[in-house]
């Protein structure tokens, strides 16, 4: 017999480590919990050696299209000058013109360390955030299965696109369309260590820095803030004390304080004077019913495109991987306390109440609105291309990146919360007091039939991960090879060029190496509108560039 230890009071008596689940149940479930970080390691170091390269790219970065201008500019007017110039002549957009004279003011070093920082942060603040949100639905945070999930995340935005060089390498397009989702992360993740805090002062500079954020932000990136302030106003809203879900108004007033904030910032953007040039150089077209049309037909041609990337897949994986992993984790942590804790001090846990029935189509709202919202602030993006490009503006993947964030969080999002309601399902222990079945010792068939459906749904969700990471491996493989070979081309170039400048040469010949779809000099016939020769030309402090 099993010892056992008498409760208080004439309680029954509660099993010690050896009985209830019994030895080989715990040893089991804890196997299991140690399988999943086991299988997640393997998904995260496939992804993190995938960026590890495109971090390390970054070395061989060299100026192209729009850098030539911000070099020159950042060199001869300075951080504040290149900000001027851009409110005034430009484009209105002084915090991007800010940030990009900070990264070119030690000339093409900054550009050079930026895809390691955006590798690090972004990964940083998804790590955190997951550990946030477990913690708020009071689950275990399996933080191998967590880092495995952001990595994965982090490898498809940057490389599972058609413009993989222009999210990660260029910085014209990571300050414009990879920095903004970044800066909106830290935001919320600093709004969310506000209210762990329970301080009011620490809640109000949260919302004070969240209008301060949303301005710049407004000012920073059109297509971050149509689709940043879509997300805020819908949290707003849905976080209002009256449906239930949150205790106070913080939620919504942080919210609403970043929707004025972008309010604000896109308002001083439309109207400076850069940005009413750059409107009459190309005119908006009248909203029609064809007009209208045509916007439907192009956004749906971005989502195709999106679509027929299926290595998107394995952000559904990793989030099923990463539930696994939380459910594991919980029921090995729920055995521990049932073999050690009396029934007595169970009881004196309190169980937060259920989803009341007035509750329901609130979250019900909540589960099912991000991808519809997500749908419609991408066609605010597609409709503000058009106005700003033409006919052409949906093919500039680059601004993708301000939707595909959400996107691939958000079917993250729903994989871990399959890969919890599975895992918690493969992980129920039978009812107390139910008879085995005849011929059979105690749960030995439908311990061994559960042990191989844990298995099998853990072994399914890595492997379909690991395939969606390997499907990666040739862009990664091509966008090594041309970063590194222009690399070296434009090196010898460049001190050939340098090397005529240096002679007192007043032109200088230049081989266009075009590279990510982006334009090179002579990208057009006629010289006085090739902004991006003149602007080498103004690089190397020659009055043309002439083809060789």
């Amino acid at each position: 017999m099993s010892r056992t230890t008498i409760s208080e009071r004439g309680e029954a008596p509660v099993p010690e480590d050896g009985a209830g689940d019994g030895a080989a149940g715990r040893a089991g479930k804890g196997g299991l919990a140690r399988a999943s970080g086991a299988v997640a390691l393997v998904v995260a170091a496939g992804s993190a050696a995938l960026l590890s390269v495109g971090a390390f790219l970054g070395l061989y970065v060299r100026p192209t299209s729009d850098d030539w201008c911000a070099l020159w500019k950042t060199r001869d007017m300075g951080v504040l000058g290149i900000a001027s110039d851009f409110y005034l002549t430009q484009n209105g957009r002084v915090t991007n013109a800010f940030l990009t004279g900070l990264i070119y003011s030690d000339g093409t070093r900054g550009p050079k360390l930026l895809p390691a920082f955006l590798v690090v942060a972004l990964g940083a603040v998804l790590f955190l955030l997951a550990r946030e949100a477990l913690r708020a639905l009071r689950l275990p945070f399996p933080a191998v299965a967590a880092a495995a999930a952001v990595l994965v995340l982090e490898a498809l935005l940057f490389f599972a696109g058609t413009r993989s060089y222009q999210v990660l390498l260029w910085a014209p397009a990571t300050i414009s369309h990879t920095l903004p989702s970044l800066i909106g992360l830290w935001a919320v993740l600093g709004a969310v260590w506000a209210a762990r805090s329970g301080r009011r002062w620490a809640r109000a500079a949260s919302t004070g820095a969240a209008l301060l954020t949303g301005t710049a932000i407004g000012m920073l990136s059109e297509p971050f803030a149509l689709v940043g302030g879509a997300i805020a106003a819908s949290v707003g809203l849905l976080c209002l004390p009256r449906f239930g879900w949150a205790e106070n108004r913080y939620v919504s007033t942080w919210c609403a304080a970043a929707c004025l904030g972008i309010a604000a910032g896109l308002v001083l953007l439309s109207t400076s004077p850069g940005a009413r040039w750059r409107r009459a150089q190309h005119p908006p077209e009248p909203l029609s019913a064809a007009e209208v049309g045509e916007t439907f037909h192009d956004w749906w041609r971005v989502w195709q495109t999106a679509g027929g990337q299926w290595a998107y897949l394995g952000a559904v994986t990793a989030g099923v991987l990463l539930g696994l992993g939380a459910a594991f984790l919980r029921t090995r942590t729920r055995t521990r306390t049932r073999a050690r804790t009396r029934p007595r001090a169970l009881a004196a846990v309190r169980v937060p109440p259920a989803a009341g029935p007035s509750r329901r189509p609130v979250l019900l709202v909540a589960a099912l609105s991000p991808l519809p919202l997500i749908a419609l602030a991408s066609l605010a993006v597609v409709y503000g291309l058009r106005s700003g490009y033409g006919v052409t503006g949906w093919t500039y993947a680059r601004t993708w990146t301000s939707f595909l964030v959400p996107f691939l969080l958000t079917l993250c999002a729903y994989g871990a919360g399959l890969g919890l309601l599975l895992g918690r399902r493969l992980t129920t222990d039978p009812e107390p007091g139910t008879a085995p079945e005849p011929g059979t010792t105690p749960g030995s068939g439908t311990a061994s039939r559960t042990t191989v459906a844990r298995v099998t749904a853990l072994v399914a969700a890595g492997a379909s991960t690991l395939v969606c990471v390997a499907a990666l491996v040739s862009p990664v493989q091509d966008l090594t090879t041309t970063t590194v070979a222009r690399s070296l081309a434009w090196d010898r170039q460049d001190a050939r060029v340098r090397s005529e400048a240096a002679d007192g040469a007043r032109e200088a010949t230049y081989r266009p190496l075009p590279i990510g779809h982006l334009a090179e000099p002579f990208f057009t016939t006629a010289y006085p509108r090739d902004w991006v020769a003149q602007c080498a030309s103004r690089y190397y402090g020659v009055s043309r560039i002439t083809r060789p």
